[in-house]
């Protein structure tokens, strides 16, 4: 079973999400917070699997929250759920830990189907979003020499380097195996070694990189 903390401070939209998930036979919601600090102390306590994350709530947002938890070293990985085009600090949550982002409205099966991939280990990153999300955070990004690059990179292979483009692009597994004309399963292998040698997290780190690193930027 994955174990599910929901976390929001509407009470309407935990019990909608709590109907969706309880509905899931691999799913079990363990518990309900209004605020950042109760969902700190709800994974501390009841150690769950995957966090739903609202972002602003009165008192500790989900910022502060998500890297509290994601600090503390607890089993938890947390999805944060959005309604973007309000939230302004996304960004800066995927920065503090959280392992990737949906909207509030995204239909139930992609919902379940993401909290199954973040328990896995692996990260949500919606890649229309991730498009939207950057170029508005391009501010956020660093403003030093256009030629600076991390050393790192040179780990790489070429076809590596492709892959972290291709991902930080926000293209997903699918149109990245066939853009390059690869398998989908050599695809999850390149991205693999590329988080690997690059001593990053997940899928969501690799976009951060990348666009840290320069290798592609916001249009």
């Amino acid at each position: 079973m994955i174990k599910v903390l929901l976390v929001d401070d509407q009470e309407l939209l935990r019990s909608g999400f709590r109907m969706i998930l309880s509905g899931e036979p691999d799913f079990a919601v363990v518990g309900e917070a209004a605020n950042g600090a109760d969902a700190v102390t709800g994974a501390a306590a009841l150690q769950p699997d995957v966090v739903l994350m609202d972002i602003r709530m009165t008192g500790m947002d989900g910022i502060e929250a998500t890297k509290r938890i994601v600090d503390s070293g607890a089993r938890a990985r947390v999805l944060i759920l959005t309604t973007f085009d309000l939230d302004e600090y996304v960004y800066a949550a995927l920065r503090a830990g959280a392992s990737g982002f949906m909207l509030k409205d995204v239909p139930a099966p992609e919902l379940c189907a993401a909290v199954r991939t973040v328990a896995n280990g692996d990260a949500v990153v919606a890649p229309t979003a991730t498009r939207r999300l950057l170029t508005r955070y391009a501010h956020q990004l660093p403003v030093d020499s256009e030629h600076q690059t991390d050393p790192r990179l040179d780990r790489l292979t070429r076809r590596e380097l492709e892959v972290l483009v291709a991902v930080a692009s926000g293209l997903s597994n699918s149109e990245i195996a066939e853009a390059l004309f690869l398998s989908e399963g050599t695809v999850k292998s390149h991205l693999g070694k590329v988080l690997a040698k690059l001593e990053l997290r997940d899928r969501v780190s690799a976009v951060i990189f990348a666009y840290e690193a320069r290798l592609v930027r916001p249009n």
